[in-house]
């Protein structure tokens, strides 16, 4: 696929930035232009957390070594803890987010990506999301993902399951390379409901006729944001939203198994990607040394 840098970054009047970028596979027009789905990423459309998946294939070449996995990721504890209980830590948060990417060209980092999720995520990909989200384009309508990670990932990813495009978080770049810095908010929470806003006002989409899928009660806001809310693997918080707003529910996890793909996609998620960024910071630094 072609690896040229293809971010829209929109900032409405309440200053909220949000990016997208289409895949290559995304059509000039579709049959039914004014709906659309948007599918959240970790639990929903893949099993686990695609950054966890992405660090895991950082780590098996040898980005990192073992002692800094678990040094960083003493480091990355310390960290989520004190931001969980000071609001005013989450500018660091925003800071630190993907400073592990400073310095690194945006091919390079498409390019892993695509190793990686060939390697390691299309494995994980729930057949049943996917299957939601090519009726969706059988009936003529956009598909976008909608996660946290780097939106050049989610084009990644998106491109691989020949959706339409995908919502992320937007990395600074100047000359094809990252700074570190990002542009606008981290695509998280109401962010993700902002951005779809943002998405729906260009792309003239009628939210009203849009669906949104996710598994996390996080993403309420964008599920509320849509005119068709579906839970998918839901967690306990969402499953009674959804049960007490007559949501359509979609589970497509079974006994033990669900409970041990839900670790890589919380506590260990944030621990080994932690981890690897911050280890990516250090090699550099050693290679370039």
């Amino acid at each position: 696929m072609a690896r040229s840098r293809k971010v829209t970054v929109s900032t409405d009047a309440e200053g909220h930035t949000a990016g997208w970028a289409e895949t290559d596979l995304a059509p000039a027009s579709a049959p039914d232009p004014t709906a659309a789905a948007f599918f959240d990423v970790d639990n929903t459309m893949m099993q686990g957390a695609s950054i966890y998946w992405f660090a895991r294939g950082l780590a098996s070449r040898n980005y990192v070594t073992t002692g800094d996995l678990a040094r960083f990721a003493w480091q990355q504890l310390r960290f989520r803890l004190l931001a969980r209980e000071h609001a005013g830590d989450m500018s660091l948060a925003k800071e630190a987010a993907l400073a592990f990417v400073e310095g690194w060209r945006v091919n390079e980092v498409e390019h892993l990506a695509e190793e990686i999720f060939d390697e390691m995520m299309a494995p994980r990909i729930w057949a049943g999301t996917h299957q939601l989200a090519q009726r969706h384009l059988d009936a003529g309508q956009r598909v976008w993902l909608v996660s946290a990670a780097p939106v050049e990932i989610g084009r990644v990813i998106a491109a691989r399951l020949g959706l339409t495009g995908a919502i992320g978080t937007v990395a600074e770049v100047v000359d094809g390379a990252y700074t570190g810095r990002l542009v606008g908010d981290l695509m998280h929470g109401p962010a993700k409901a902002e951005a779809v806003t943002q998405l729906a006002a260009v792309e003239g989409l009628d939210l009203a006729r849009c669906a949104a899928y996710s598994d996390s009660a996080n993403d309420l806001p964008l599920l509320c944001a849509v005119g068709r809310a579906v839970a998918v693997n839901p967690d306990g918080a969402l499953l009674r939203q959804a049960r007490q707003h007559g949501w359509e529910v979609r589970d497509f996890r079974t006994g033990r198994r669900a409970v041990k793909i839900a670790v890589p996609s919380t506590a260990a998620a944030g621990l080994v990607a932690g981890a690897v960024t911050a280890g990516l910071a250090l090699q550099r630094r050693r290679r370039t040394g």
